[in-house]
């Protein structure tokens, strides 16, 4: 049944509106943008900051037109003198209680409450007196605090509840002394957090940042005596041209590869060969699974999914894919069987990774993943930001970059290591491998579009050979959370789940570009764009299946022996274990 039409004045423009409309969306319809700080479409609303405030007549107090539905014969008023001031004076009222590190904060330039500062003409502080200083909390190796830059707005509380489902964050205390933080003031560390970094994409200032590592890879890049290594995830090339102006699901693997080779890196690998040898392995786990279980079988290439499962799931452990990520599987190999081909001491190799989730920063530091005690398997974890201010710095005009080519071995790669960015594509590339498996036949069908998801979940059906698989999709970990309560309670027999903890899976990490002023760090159609990339790019290649990958197939005849081997697992499978944060044990 169609909404009812609502008939209202906005600015003096006449316009017709669903039942349900707020006064922001109807003015929006019109081109006419109201001012907005804690707001964000795909997060409940607050109305919190009331920047965002306008005139309506016959109400005789500003209203949140955010949060405001719309009436019948409403007037409002966007613009007025009264309405310019009043909302000046809030955001001068955030500013003061602000630090005035603008030139030297993450965020100049990218911060919310600077661009609107500026468009609200603020050119002075009017209200200087005392303002918050509480220390910067910085223990994690992935997410670092800084309450004296939080303006209240909420949003990371609500992404952190609503999208994630973790329910980390909160305010503490009252007024003056508001704090948003962990339960107890806890260091991030010490609490719930997966470190998934969804905080820090939607915080309009540097409340939340990730924890820098470009000064440890500079370090490195300058020693003469270390062999520095990188390698770089398959959604780095959809998004990082929108760090140089290229509109989003633009495809830069070339360039990418052009500009981390000036910047003096070694020998630059690929992480979809990675993720061409974690299908194997994880096709040849779930070929056993099918026979012995336990079913379903759980991917595991997400670490902001894997902090969940252990701190939130631990019956679900046992379900849960060994195998190493893409990230972690490569880093292996790059210490032990590319440092025997070059006879490089492996204390000698620093591998960098390029990221677009610091939850990989937490995975590089799990203990399960060092070769020695002081010798990380993956020694740096760089976000797209991260890598994206380092171009900069370097003097390197990525625009007109020419396209460079991937080492071999270890950068040699199928589609399917490229879709791995997108929720599903690792559901996606693992029936491509597993049908031949199954059925001893080269697969039928390459594009599996039933499990292809940028927002909710999937529940479908796939036909190999004589199974009728079932499989689900989870995006997001309020979505995988439905999912996974449906296998505990015996709602559902999956064969096997795919959870990306983040929106629209890697192409939404928390390491990736903010957006530019206008979009949205979770807008679906975004998502989908840097989605569409990786897509685009498994199609134009001749190689779209890991099994046929021969420099997989070159790496496991001269050293892993075969798929599933002892050493295979060895090296390439790791294990998980409950986990109850130190804080509230």
């Amino acid at each position: 049944m169609p909404k009812k039409t609502i008939s209202l004045t906005i600015d003096g423009n006449r316009i017709e509106v669903p039942e349900g409309t707020t006064i922001m969306d109807a003015a929006d319809r019109l081109g006419i943008h109201i001012p907005r700080l804690c707001y964000h479409p795909d997060l409940s609303l607050a109305g919190s900051c009331r920047v965002c405030i306008v005139e309506v007549a016959g109400v005789d107090f500003y209203m949140a037109s955010c949060s405001v539905q719309v009436w019948e014969g409403m007037e409002v008023q966007t613009n007025s003198p009264e309405i310019r001031r009043a909302r000046r004076d809030i955001v001068e009222l955030l500013l003061d209680n602000h630090p005035q590190d603008c030139q030297t904060c993450e965020r100049d330039g990218n911060c919310e409450l600077q661009n609107l500062a500026y468009a609200m003409g603020v050119r002075r502080r009017l209200f200087e007196g005392e303002r918050k200083r509480l220390p910067i909390e910085n223990s994690s190796c992935a997410v670092v605090r800084d309450p004296e830059k939080c303006i209240l707005c909420g949003r990371c509380v609500r992404v952190c509840e609503e999208i994630q489902g973790v329910h980390n964050l909160s305010q503490h205390g009252r007024g003056f002394h508001t704090v948003v933080g962990p339960a107890h003031l806890a260091n991030m560390d010490d609490s719930v957090c997966i470190q998934c970094g969804q905080c820090i994409n939607v915080c309009p200032t540097a409340a939340f940042l990730e924890q820098s590592s470009t000064d440890d890879v500079w370090a490195a890049l300058a020693d003469p005596n270390i062999h520095v290594v990188v390698q770089t995830a398959p959604s780095i090339r959809a998004a990082i041209g929108e760090g140089f102006g290229f509109p989003p699901g633009t495809p830069a693997t070339g360039k990418l590869v052009t500009a981390l080779r000036r910047m003096g890196f070694d020998t630059v690998f690929d992480t979809n060969f990675g993720a061409d040898m974690t299908i194997v392995e994880e096709a040849h786990e779930f070929l056993a699974r099918l026979k012995d279980g336990p079913l379903p079988m759980i991917t595991s290439c997400s670490p902001g999914w894997i902090s969940f499962m252990e701190k939130f799931y631990p019956e679900l452990i046992p379900h849960a894919s060994t195998c190493r990520s893409p990230m972690s599987m490569l880093s292996v190999l790059i210490k032990t069987y590319y440092a025997e081909q070059q006879g490089i001491d492996p204390a000698k190799i620093y591998v960098v990774a390029i990221m677009p989730c610091v939850a990989k920063k937490y995975e590089s530091r799990r203990p399960e993943h060092f070769l020695a005690e002081d010798v990380p398997y993956t020694d740096a974890v760089l976000t797209t930001r991260e890598l994206i201010w380092m171009i900069k710095c370097y003097g390197i005009n990525f625009g007109i970059l020419s396209d460079g080519e991937f080492d071999a071995p270890l950068g040699i790669s199928s589609g399917a290591g490229d879709i791995f960015g997108a929720t599903g594509g690792v559901m996606e590339a693992t029936l491509r491998a597993a049908g031949e498996l199954i059925t001893g036949k080269p697969a039928d069908r390459l594009e599996f579009n039933e499990v292809r998801a940028v927002e909710g979940l999937r529940e479908t059906y796939v036909a190999i050979g004589e199974h009728n698989i079932h499989v689900g999709v989870a995006n997001g970990i309020t979505n995988a959370k439905i999912l996974l309560d449906k296998v505990i309670e015996g709602k559902e027999q999956f064969h096997v789940i795919e959870v990306m903890a983040c929106p629209g899976g890697c192409v939404g990490g928390g390491g990736q570009p903010y957006p530019p002023e206008g979009v949205k760090v979770l807008d679906p159609e975004l998502l989908r764009k840097r989605a569409g990339a990786l897509y685009a790019i498994d199609r134009g290649k001749k190689l779209r299946k890991s099994y046929e990958n021969p420099a997989v197939n070159e790496v496991y005849s001269a050293y892993l022996d075969a798929p599933g081997s002892e050493k295979a697992h060895r090296l390439l499978h790791t294990h998980y274990q409950a986990k109850l944060p130190r804080g509230i044990r």
